[in-house]
């Protein structure tokens, strides 16, 4: 039975390096935690302890801590509960989890009257509850249990009052190594993920005669939600697609990566871009969420007679820049897909003549916006369009690209941007 400790300045002293010296080899967290406790179990006579580490966004934002928001848990003495029983990770109740909620100090002489308590072990009748605080943030708390009534006092809980500020800087630096090393997977995932994206959009442009065709792809983060592609199909003709999913990230790339499947599903069973617009209107709630949604073009351009057929689900206009400077903007169709069950979609046509131009792109490239507030446009786009019409199309490309930049003065992009450019060459 450990003797009760003074806090003197020499007790401190001892503490601090006893704490040090245990846990100075290791950065793994429930390895940390339990060093902790064994240096705690050296200075106060109990027969339970238990420590409790948050995941550090959920610092100050539960109510009600659920298995997700703990961190670590390091317990010595308690009855062994099932996780998805115990009150006090799950809902958050208990001694601990009054401390972490509140950031008080608990002693407790007979937990029985205690309405806060909830049974860890059977035979504690006394508690002791301290939070771990960093940077005047509650990390987490510490517990102690005895079977005795009024096992604790004020010399108790300024031990572990103590013990809890001199443990939070090793529980800080175990945690921060586990988000460095979580960041890392993440990091090796989304380079992965990266990759897979970038195979599934066209690396280069098709081969139609008669035809320059290029497009160029921006994701604002490591993986996005914009695409564009090009389809063969019987006759020479081709399928071209571009589209936007609604939000950024890895959500958005997993419904981007749906979309285009279910769209080259539905364009081999020959129906027209009216008709796969229907079936993806259809298909695509089944692997979006509540409030997602996709804006899209999908259209054929048939080189024999230089027409364009599209249908617009409620994307930004076709822009037809004509070989006299004229622009037009075309936004046949219907909807976005995934919003409503029943929605009717239309085919628009549009013819091209030697040297016109189909433009097809996404907000990111028109929303890109200066430090006063004010977006590049779809004017300033068509402005740019018209003085680079008679350019190859990947100097379009990305003189469309820099001077969307330039307005913003931005290096960075905020949103995805994808840009095609489709010019009819003779």
């Amino acid at each position: 039975m450990p003797t009760k400790v003074a806090l003197t300045t020499e007790t401190r002293y001892q503490l601090l390096l006893q704490i040090s010296h245990k846990v100075r080899n290791t950065l793994d967290v429930d390895e940390t935690l339990n060093l902790i406790l064994d240096t705690l179990e050296t200075v106060l006579d109990c027969d339970a302890v238990g420590i409790f580490i948050l995941n550090r966004p959920s610092i100050y934002q539960v109510q009600q801590p659920t298995e997700g928001v703990i961190a670590g848990i390091a317990r010595r003495g308690f009855d062994p509960i099932p996780v998805e029983e115990d009150r006090m990770l799950m809902l958050g109740e208990g001694i601990s989890g009054y401390v972490i909620r509140t950031g008080e100090t608990v002693i407790v002489s007979d937990v029985s009257q205690d309405p806060r308590y909830v049974v860890g072990r059977q035979q504690t009748r006394s508690e002791i509850g301290v939070p771990i605080i960093q940077d005047e943030q509650i990390i987490g708390a510490l517990n102690v249990e005895s079977d005795r009534f009024n096992a604790f006092d004020a010399d108790d809980l300024d031990v572990l009052l103590f013990f809890a500020d001199a443990a939070a800087i090793s529980i800080e630096k175990a945690m921060l190594h586990r988000s460095l090393l979580q960041k890392q997977q993440l990091d090796e995932q989304l380079k992965i993920a990266s990759a897979i994206q970038d195979r599934l959009i066209p690396d280069r442009a098709p081969n139609l005669p008669g035809y320059e065709i290029g497009g160029i792809y921006l994701p604002a983060f490591a993986i996005g939600g914009d695409y564009f592609d090009y389809i063969s199909l019987a006759d020479g003709r081709l399928g071209i697609s571009l589209a936007d999913v609604s939000g950024h990230g890895v959500p958005a790339a997993l419904v981007m990566t749906a979309f285009r499947a279910l769209l080259r599903t539905e364009v081999k069973n020959g129906n027209d871009s009216a008709g796969v617009c229907n079936r993806l209107n259809t298909l695509l709630p089944d692997f979006t969420g509540y409030d997602d949604f996709v804006t899209a073009v999908y259209g054929v351009l048939n080189p024999q007679d230089a027409v364009f057929s599209y249908t617009n689900c409620g994307h930004h206009p076709v822009l037809c820049v004509r070989v006299d400077g004229g622009i037009e903007q075309h936004k046949v169709g219907g909807p976005a897909l995934s919003i409503y069950d029943r929605a009717q979609f239309e085919i628009g046509q549009i013819g091209l003549r030697k040297g016109d131009l189909l433009i097809l792109y996404t907000d990111g490239l028109v929303e890109l916006a200066d430090s006063d507030g004010n977006e590049f446009g779809r004017k300033r786009l068509a402005e740019t369009l018209v003085k680079l019409r008679t350019s190859a199309v990947n100097e379009i490309l990305e003189g469309t690209i820099q001077a969307a930049k330039a307005f913003a003065n931005a290096e960075s992009i905020f949103d995805d941007i994808a840009l095609l450019v489709v010019r009819r060459s003779d």
